[in-house]
């Protein structure tokens, strides 16, 4: 097993540096090759989405799509990929921010009664009420 940083998950999905992305896809293509697993973190995937976000300027659905995919590979593990499946839905069905939607997934799988949060988008979310 490997893992990436977000540099390097950066570098494979908006190819913005042409050597960086070929020495990316060399990796990938040798972990399929010898049946090594790629590992994708949490905290991986919430960098991601910022940079992908606020840099580069991608869209929510595209962000969306890609992590969806990202979940759909065979050849990719993502750390607890429910609870990114679950930040996804809040994620496509609300307004809050991709990191609160990640926190609100992350406490309910912790058995946590809610997230308090001092953000009214965030609180609009199942699971997450406004602290006043």
């Amino acid at each position: 097993m490997i893992g990436l940083d977000t540099n390097v998950l950066v570098r494979y999905v908006l190819r913005d540096d042409v050597q960086q992305a070929e020495v990316v896809d060399k990796l990938i293509e040798k972990c399929i090759a010898e049946r090594v697993l790629i590992v994708i973190s949490l905290l991986t995937i919430q960098e991601t989405e910022w940079v992908l976000r606020a840099c580069a300027k991608i869209d929510k659905s595209s962000i969306i799509a890609l992590f969806k995919a990202l979940l759909e590979s065979a050849d990719i593990l993502i750390e607890t990929e429910d609870i990114l499946e679950e930040a996804l839905l809040h994620f496509e069905n609300g307004n809050a921010d991709f990191s609160d939607c990640l926190m609100v997934a992350q406490y309910q799988h912790m058995a946590c009664d809610h997230m308090v949060t001092f953000d009214s988008k965030a609180a609009k979310m199942e699971g997450a009420i406004l602290l006043t």
